[in-house]
C-alpha cells in the first residue's frame, strides 16, 4: 500500500514541481496524467495501482464532499452583478455542447456524451463522467474523457491569453487617454466601489459569529451530513446526488450557516481534491497502445469543433455585442476550459504584459477579473456539475 501511495503522490508531486517551476506554463495535471498513462502503457506500474494504494473508496466518496465545498464558494451576489457574463457563459457552454454533438458520428455517441460535461467543466465533472462510463463498461470513452480533462487547459489558455491581451491593450489605451485629460478611471471606479460597499453594510452571519466552532471535525461532520441527505434525495428523485450537494452548499452559505469554502476552513480540501484526481487514474489503465491513434483524432475533433463553434458564433456573428467586446466574449467562452485559478492567472499575466505602471495594471485587473473569474465559476464550479449529473444518467 505504501509503495502505491509513494508512486501516486510522487507523480503528482513531480507534476506540481514542474507546474511551479514553469510558472504554470506546463500544466501540473497534464504532466501527472500523462506520466501515469506512459507508465501504464509500459507496464511499469500495475493496472490496479489505486486499489493497491488503498485509495479506491476514498476516491469514490470524495466527490460529493468536494462538490459541497464548491457550492459553498459560489457568490450569488457577484453573479447577479455580472449577469451578462453569466448569460454569455451559459451560451458558450451551449455552443460547446452542440459542437461536440456535431462530431459524435466520428468519435462515437458515448465518447461525445462523456466529453461534453468535461469540456464544460473541470475535475468534478470529469470524475462524475469517467466513473459513470467505467461503471457501464465504456473504458475507452472514460479514458478519452480523462485525456480531454488533461489537455483542456492547454487548448483554452492560448485563445484566452491572446484575446485577454488584445482586450488589455484596449483598456490601457483607454486609461492613458483619459489620464491625459486629467481623469483617473481607476480612482473613479474605486470611489464607486467604496460607495457601494458603504451602502451595503451587512450584519455578521451565523457562521461568522461562531467562527471558532467550525473546526476540522465540525466541517467534516457538516459535509458528511449534507452528502448523506443529498444521497437520499438523489435516490428518491433519480437526480444525481452531486447536484444536491452543490445546491446544499450554495443554500447553507447564502443563509450564513456555513463559511465559504467550508473544506478549506477545515483544512481538508487538499485531501479530497487529491482523492478526486486519483479517481481518474483507473480510466488511463484501460488505454491500449492501439487506442492512442484513434484517441488523438478524437481529441482533435472535440476541441477543434469547440474552438470553431465559439469562433463562428461568438466572434464572427454579432452575439458578442451583448458583452460589447469580441475579445472579452471569447475570453468568457474559454473560461469553461480553464476554471479558477487559471482564469485569474491569465488576467494577471496579460495585465503585467501591457501595463507600464501599477495603476494601469490595477485598472486592467479590475476590468477583466469579473468576466474571466465569474465565467469560470459559472461553468466549472456550477453548471458543469449539473450537466454531468444529467449526462451521467443518460449515458
Amino acid at each position: 500500500m505504501y509503495l502505491g501511495l509513494l508512486i501516486v503522490f510522487g507523480v503528482f508531486a513531480i507534476g506540481d514541481f514542474l507546474g511551479v517551476f514553469t510558472k504554470a506554463r506546463l500544466s501540473s495535471v497534464f504532466v501527472a496524467l500523462m506520466t501515469f498513462l506512459v507508465l501504464f502503457l509500459c507496464g511499469v506500474i500495475p493496472k490496479d495501482l489505486i486499489e493497491q494504494a488503498g485509495l479506491t473508496k476514498l476516491a469514490a466518496m470524495s466527490t460529493p464532499f468536494l462538490v459541497f465545498s464548491m457550492g459553498s464558494s459560489i457568490n450569488l451576489t457577484q453573479m447577479r452583478k455580472e449577469w451578462k457574463v453569466v448569460i454569455m457563459s451559459i451560451f458558450a457552454m451551449a455552443v460547446a455542447v452542440v459542437s461536440v454533438l456535431a462530431v459524435s458520428p466520428f468519435i462515437g455517441w458515448d465518447a461525445a456524451i462523456v466529453s461534453i460535461p468535461i469540456v464544460n467543466g473541470g475535475i468534478v465533472a470529469t470524475q462524475i463522467m469517467t466513473a459513470a462510463a467505467l461503471e457501464k463498461g465504456m473504458g475507452v470513452a472514460a479514458a478519452l474523457g480523462t485525456l480531454v480533462f488533461a489537455v483542456q487547459k492547454f487548448v483554452g489558455t492560448i485563445p484566452a491569453s491572446y484575446c485577454g491581451l488584445k482586450e488589455a491593450n484596449v483598456l490601457v489605451a483607454e486609461y492613458r487617454a483619459k489620464l491625459a485629460e486629467g481623469i483617473d478611471l481607476l480612482k473613479i471606479d474605486e470611489a464607486a466601489a467604496a460607495k457601494g460597499e458603504a451602502k451595503v453594510e451587512k450584519s455578521p452571519t451565523f457562521a461568522q459569529k461562531h467562527d471558532k466552532y467550525y473546526t476540522v471535525y465540525m466541517t467534516l461532520g457538516i459535509a458528511a451530513f449534507v452528502c448523506y441527505i443529498a444521497s437520499l434525495i438523489g435516490k428518491f428523485t433519480g437526480i444525481s446526488a452531486s447536484i444536491w450537494c452543490l445546491f446544499g452548499g450554495m443554500f447553507l452559505n447564502q443563509v450564513g450557516l456555513i463559511p465559504a469554502r467550508i473544506l478549506d476552513k477545515g483544512k481538508s480540501q487538499g485531501l479530497f481534491m487529491t482523492a478526486t484526481f486519483c479517481s481518474l487514474i483507473p480510466a488511463l489503465a484501460k488505454i491500449k497502445l492501439s487506442d492512442l491513434g484513434g484517441m488523438a483524432i478524437s481529441l482533435l475533433l472535440v476541441f477543434g469543433s469547440v474552438l470553431i463553434g465559439i469562433y463562428l458564433l461568438m466572434y464572427i456573428l454579432p452575439m458578442w455585442k451583448f458583452i460589447g467586446s469580441r475579445n472579452l466574449t471569447v475570453g468568457i467562452a474559454m473560461s469553461q476550459l480553464l476554471g479558477f485559478p487559471a482564469t485569474f492567472l491569465i488576467v494577471n499575466e496579460v495585465a503585467t504584459a501591457v501595463a507600464k505602471t501599477e495603476n494601469e495594471k490595477a485598472y486592467v485587473v479590475e476590468k477583466l477579473t469579473p468576466a474571466f473569474v465569474v465565467s469560470g465559476f459559472v461553468s466549472v464550479t456550477t453548471l458543469s456539475i449539473i450537466i454531468a449529473g444529467v449526462f451521467a444518467k443518460i449515458l
